[in-house]
């Protein structure tokens, strides 16, 4: 049954929006898959945060054209193809759909866009070998602990040579007796008062004649 212009046009909108969302999009041959194979690669996926669309090769150009995607080869979209777009981690669904094709000889990767380039099927494969995301966090952060554990290690054999040598230094210092400042008494003043002069009272002569 036909499609009708309208029913292309809404088609082609929501090919150029996951386009315009994806992170990545990898091109598929799904030629000979069943429809329980389909279903199966769909829900795996779902599931890693990606998308399996199957879209016709017209509208899969026009549509990378309108996100300035051009020159796609027709070896990358090749039979009947299938788009699978990664919305989160950039090789969530390729390395999907490289494990389904492990699984499953129907499906074949041909090549894809990631961050805006046209890459061909060995690009894609080598990307797909490539370890995921938090295994790489886990090597970068592994790989910068190791300097900085060195650096403190060297840190702490700087600051404790430096110890060291003030330590030795100091042992080589002749020993300096220490002043003992002399103690001056405060001197004491005696005063000493003259004695008291005895007062003489002359007596009055006697009258003998009283």
């Amino acid at each position: 049954m036909a499609i009708t212009k309208d029913q292309k046009n809404k088609m082609l909108k929501d090919l150029i929006d996951k386009f315009s969302r994806s992170k990545a999009v990898v091109f598929s041959n799904y030629r000979g898959l069943n429809v329980s194979g389909i279903s199966d690669l769909r829900n795996r996926l779902r599931e890693g945060g990606a998308e399996y669309k199957v879209a016709k090769k017209t509208l899969i150009r026009l549509a990378t054209e309108q996100i300035n995607i051009k020159d796609l080869g027709a070896d990358i979209i090749e039979g009947p193809v299938a788009a699978t777009f990664s919305y989160q981690d950039e090789l969530a669904g390729l390395r999907i759909l490289f494990k389904f094709s492990k699984e499953n000889k129907n499906l074949e990767l041909l090549g894809g866009i990631v961050d805006g380039k046209i890459m061909g099927k060995d690009e894609i494969m080598q990307l797909a070998k490539l370890p995921g995301k938090e295994e790489l966090l886990a090597k970068l952060i592994g790989s910068m602990n190791a300097p900085i554990s060195g650096f403190v290690g060297i840190l702490g054999n700087l600051l404790g040579g430096f110890v060291r040598v003030l330590n030795a230094y100091k042992n080589t210092l002749p020993m300096v007796e220490p002043v003992v400042e002399p103690v001056v008494e405060p001197v004491v003043e005696l005063v000493v008062e003259p004695p008291e002069e005895k007062l003489v009272t002359e007596e009055a002569p006697m009258n003998p004649e009283g």
